[in-house]
């Protein structure tokens, strides 16, 4: 009977054993299908969002550039309280929360064939000098694409001869630019036309959107890359 007994309460205890293993497993397989069927659900929503959502490009510019060109986006200073930012292939080149710009000219130097970031240097044209600025100019080499914009005033101590250098960059616009004026521009070392890359617009008691200042200027385009 004792051992009868103890072969009923292993049998018993076994049965036991084998039904909570096959309750595990069952809800294991039930756990793994939910997760599976909510990552398949966040999946096919995440690719039905991807199509109804629209395309970003580099910089955030509004259409793709062609292959063999630099995408690029920039926009002048506002008023004296934010700086100019400049972007080019996705990379900011020069902003405030990069802490490298300034009053006065900013600008931004790029290698025409790599893209690579040479140099960013910012001038104050209303309480500094203007000879760093010819002598940077100067010194920019044959393919160099050039950014400069504007922040609170770049005019005031700009004289003829970095107005003819930078007009040698491409620029137009630079022999009008005045106090306070906001002007961007993207030209090159080199270049045989005139930019298409650049906006001015002038300070005007009538037309400013900030008291004392323009509004901001912004642009953005497709660079084409130096390939000699």
């Amino acid at each position: 009977m004792v051992r009868a007994g103890g072969i009923l309460k292993l049998v018993a205890v076994v049965s036991v054993f084998i039904l909570a293993v096959f309750l595990a497993f069952e809800l294991l397989e039930i756990n793994m299908d939910f997760n599976l069927g909510n990552m398949f659900a966040r999946s096919m929503s995440a690719e039905e969002q991807s199509t109804q959502r629209p395309a970003r490009f580099k910089c955030g510019v509004s259409k793709q550039c062609p292959s063999n060109h630099f995408s690029f986006k920039m926009a002048s200073g506002a008023a004296s309280v934010v700086g100019p930012k400049i972007c080019l292939e996705d990379n900011i080149l020069m902003s405030g929360v990069k802490n490298n710009v300034g009053r006065g000219m900013n600008i931004a130097l790029v290698n025409g064939k790599s893209g690579q970031l040479l140099k960013t240097e910012f001038f104050d044209l209303w309480a500094g000098e203007v000879a760093p600025v010819i002598k940077l100019l100067k010194e920019i080499e044959l393919g160099t694409i050039v950014f400069m914009a504007t922040f609170d005033d770049s005019a005031t101590k700009l004289n003829d001869e970095a107005k003819a250098l930078i007009s040698e960059l491409g620029s137009t616009s630079i022999n009008i630019l005045g106090f306070r004026d906001n002007w961007i521009f993207v030209g090159g070392k080199g270049i045989k036309t005139k930019s298409p890359f650049e906006q001015y617009i002038k300070n005007s008691a009538e037309s400013n959107k900030y008291e004392g200042w323009p509004e901001v200027l912004e642009m953005e385009g497709c660079i084409p890359q130096r390939q000699d």
